[in-house]
């Protein structure tokens, strides 16, 4: 929790749009705030809307979908301009190794999943600058209003790595939710990249980013297989953990697909 406030804290300094941080504690000491019994924080609350159907589809928020990859471009520049010594507690870590540790544990055969972890080792893109990753920026932790982007959600899976992690994230089919455009079901690539390269001043490999985004269906694959192990080991019983371990035989569908 300490981690993800002094993330935004960083992040607004940096005129990244997030919830302003209004207390936090660690959850220790005899003071009544800590009461809570753990770490926690208080945040503003930015008022839009974050569900992705509603976004997507209703005409109230057709002006944001007309700017919305731009301005995620825009933001996605921004959060990686952050200087990554700023924030203590972030972690790097190989993301390929990461995927492959969690599919052996979980033990089950996906010939697609070990092709596409075969295709990832076999491609990597060159190395670049490491910077602070959102590790989650995507459709549905956005708060959008009919104007366009609000406040940038979820910070808990932040972490050091290549910040063309994050576009390519943004870019997987999951997060579209059944919609056409490629950035978040809203948006066209083109208008991401340029905005991102405008503010970054950094140009985007596109065969690195098509990389992350086969890295990124990958791991939201790897990711239902974990949620299912879940629900199926009794660890937490939960329909939702169930219905997205179903979910897995589609992202293998969109994995081949990418694969050339």
């Amino acid at each position: 929790m300490a981690v993800e406030v002094a993330l935004l804290r960083a992040a607004m300094a940096a005129s990244v749009p997030v919830p302003p941080v209004v207390a936090t504690g660690d959850g220790t000491g005899s003071d009544a705030a800590s009461t809570v019994g753990a770490p926690w924080m208080v945040v503003e609350c930015v008022t839009g809307e974050t569900i992705p159907r509603r976004i997507l589809r209703d005409d109230e928020f057709r002006p944001a979908r007309a700017s919305l990859a731009a301005q995620c471009g825009e933001v996605l520049a921004r959060i990686h301009r952050i200087e990554p010594t700023s924030v203590g507690g972030l972690i790097e870590s190989d993301p390929v190794a990461d995927l492959r540790l969690g599919l052996d544990t979980i033990g089950e055969p996906h010939p697609a999943f070990e092709l596409g972890l075969r295709w990832l080792d076999q491609h990597r893109p060159p190395t670049r600058t490491v910077g602070i990753v959102h590790g989650d920026f995507r459709n549905g932790n956005l708060v959008v209003g009919p104007e366009g982007l609000r406040a940038v959600l979820d910070w808990e899976l932040a972490h050091l790595g290549d910040p063309l992690e994050d576009l390519g994230w943004l870019c997987v089919r999951a997060w579209r939710f059944g919609a056409a455009p490629h950035v978040g079901g809203f948006g066209e690539l083109d208008d991401l990249v340029a905005s991102y390269e405008a503010i970054s001043g950094a140009r985007i490999d596109r065969d690195a980013l098509a990389w992350w985004e086969v890295l990124g269906t990958l791991k939201w694959g790897v990711t239902c297989m974990v949620q299912a192990a879940t629900h199926l080991s009794g660890a937490v019983r939960s329909v939702e953990l169930a219905a997205i371990g179903r979910r897995v035989c589609e992202v293998e569908h969109d994995l081949l697909t990418l694969l050339p």
